[in-house]
């Protein structure tokens, strides 16, 4: 396991705990306003290896709480259930950000109590899905040959068994989201224990600079569209 990121303490990234977070590399989605791009281009090099990493860990125990694996997308790497079963041993607590394209990778770890949260990206409304996440037009609503839109639907329903803690959350963007968008939003993630809009950010990193975020009273605007589906819906970070 190659570790292309470390943030050695976050009172952040993981609700209610303090954690370092671990970046991995690759991803495939290739959204427009990522934070992370050179982690999904692979322009990013790696930055330690797995021993590097659990010396590290060694080191904090008894001053984290948990780990926050993220990317990219961590559910590419095969060995990821080894790799969150040494944190495991170590005994810290594990959140796994993933853009919910993978659900037999995220059911494996829930089945094998490798994970304790789970963060999943929710784009948009499900016609738009493809396109926000930088896969290319949908075609027939949301068919699209790069893109299989029943895996998002698969992790939604399998988190929604609150196996384990969880989160929905959407990065809100001007040029991408309209109010109808968060409709179907809730439509599809009805009834979710928490689910959080955030506002896009300007970057250097980001691939599209065009893109803007819009101002709070509109996000706000669309928490109340979702409040009738998530009750316990929030706005983070604003």
């Amino acid at each position: 396991m190659k570790i292309h990121g470390l943030q050695k303490m976050t009172l952040l990234d993981y609700p209610g705990l303090v954690a370092c977070t671990v970046f991995l590399g690759g991803c495939d989605f290739r959204c427009p306003f990522c934070h992370n791009y050179e982690l999904v281009d692979g322009s990013a090099e790696p930055v330690m290896d797995e021993d590097e990493f659990f010396s590290f860990l060694s080191k904090r125990e008894g001053i984290l709480d948990g780990v926050c694996i993220t990317g990219g997308e961590p559910c590419l790497r095969a060995d990821l259930a080894n790799f969150a079963r040494q944190i495991k041993e170590m005994g810290f607590t594990v959140k796994l950000d993933t853009n919910g394209a993978h659900p037999d990778r995220v059911k494996e770890l829930i089945d094998l109590g490798l994970v304790d949260y789970v963060a999943m990206d929710i784009k948009n409304s499900p016609e738009k899905y493809a396109m926000t996440a930088g896969l290319g037009e949908d075609i027939d609503g949301c068919n699209n040959p790069m893109f299989d839109f029943n895996k998002i639907r698969q992790t939604v329903a399998l988190l929604m068994e609150d196996r384990v803690d969880y989160e929905f959350r959407t990065t809100v963007v001007e040029q991408y989201h309209k109010k109808e968008d968060f409709v179907a939003i809730g439509q599809l993630i009805k009834g979710a224990k928490k689910y959080f809009l955030q506002q896009f950010v300007a970057r250097n990193t980001v691939p599209d600079c065009t893109l803007k975020a819009p101002n709070r009273e509109t996000i706000e605007k669309y928490i109340e569209v979702v409040r009738r589906y998530v009750p316990n819906a929030e706005v983070r970070g604003i």
